[in-house]
């Protein structure tokens, strides 16, 4: 098993485990801010039980790789509009706010602190759960190239996120050794790079198609255009029985309406999607005009607003006067990773 000292050295494995948030909540609460999706800096300190001062040397060190993850520094009119829905308004000119998954990364970078050694110890063990599950037995029932897929698949998934970064620290600290484990690591890279391209071979013949790199579920939505995310949310209405789903595209003459359908039961849904950055939020008025459209031109029986992002507690509000089913972002990955919304039972 890997110790967990290791996820301070590779940025690879950091990475690679970052949609285990889970880790978190088995050490401690975490936590957040009204919007359900973030914390400031203050709060990652007192959950790590380090000074604030020791979160700011960090994001200093590591802030691309932060950023990339979730962090974000709002200015301006982001961050009026942010402070008006989560904090007291402030003269502060900028707020930097972490989510879930930054604050993991934070963790797995935060030597001084025994939370966080905590934090990589649960998800050094959670990986290695995943890792040794026995394979299902019914396994033999695939066809060949399915099964070499498989293989392909898992010796590639090991070599990248266990082997390769357990190769980078030792070159990091070795001595003698350092050439000989670097030629070992071009090695086992070349061994990478074929089962890479064996597997997407595989794939193109059995479906067509390339093969895209497993991501969590809201990372992945979060990559989506705004078609493909009109699209994934249509196929969400599919799954859940809706029938008679319509796309009428960003210049289709939608009426303030992205899709509409029709529940199993024959209610009319109207659907607006929105792809915000994740630190934004869908403001009283956006929620106000599709108010109108679904309700008043549509005269739709379900009306969803459905957003990448959270919602102001007015735009809350006004759905909940209106009838509107605000699918935030957490309910989003919820929708998305198989929960049915409710509306549409």
């Amino acid at each position: 098993m890997i110790n967990e000292s290791v996820l301070l050295e590779s940025r690879t494995l950091r990475t690679s485990v970052l949609e285990r948030t889970e880790a978190l909540d088995k050490v401690k609460a975490l936590s957040l801010l009204p919007d359900g999706l973030h914390v400031t800096t203050a709060m990652v300190a007192t959950f790590y039980e380090v000074a604030e001062t020791a979160i700011r040397q960090l994001v200093q060190r590591h802030r691309d790789e932060l950023a990339g993850n979730g962090m974000a520094v709002l200015r301006g009119s982001e961050l009026r509009d942010f402070e008006s829905d989560n904090l007291s308004l402030s003269k502060r000119r900028s707020l930097t706010i972490y989510s879930r998954r930054t604050v993991l990364n934070v963790g797995m970078l935060l030597r001084d602190s025994e939370v966080a050694r905590q934090v990589r110890t649960h998800l050094l063990d959670s990986e290695y759960e995943v890792r040794t599950r026995p394979v299902d037995n019914s396994i033999h029932r695939l066809r060949r190239d399915e099964f070499d897929e498989r293989i392909d698949s898992r010796i590639t998934d090991v070599l990248g996120k266990t082997v390769v970064p357990m190769l980078n620290v030792l070159i990091e600290t070795s001595g003698e050794q350092r050439h000989e484990l670097i030629s070992l690591r071009e090695d086992v890279q070349q061994i990478q790079q074929r089962l890479v391209e064996h597997d997407l071979q595989l794939s193109r013949l059995q479906r067509g198609q390339d093969v895209k790199a497993l991501t969590g579920v809201i990372g992945t939505i979060d990559a989506m255009t705004w078609k493909e995310f009109e699209q994934h949310v249509a196929g969400l209405l599919r799954r859940d029985g809706c029938t008679d789903v319509e796309l009428y595209g960003r210049h289709g003459g939608d009426r303030g309406v992205d899709i509409t359908a029709r529940t199993a039961d024959g209610r009319v849904v109207a659907v607006q999607c929105k792809n915000f950055a994740p630190f934004r939020h869908v403001l009283s008025g956006e929620m106000q005009k599709f108010l109108g459209a679904s309700k008043v031109l549509r005269q739709a029986d379900v009306a969803l607003y459905v957003a990448t992002c959270a919602f102001t507690r007015e735009s809350l509000a006004i759905a909940a006067l209106g009838g509107v089913t605000a699918v935030h972002r957490g309910l989003l990955e919820a929708w998305s990773a198989g929960v049915r919304l409710q509306v549409l039972r």
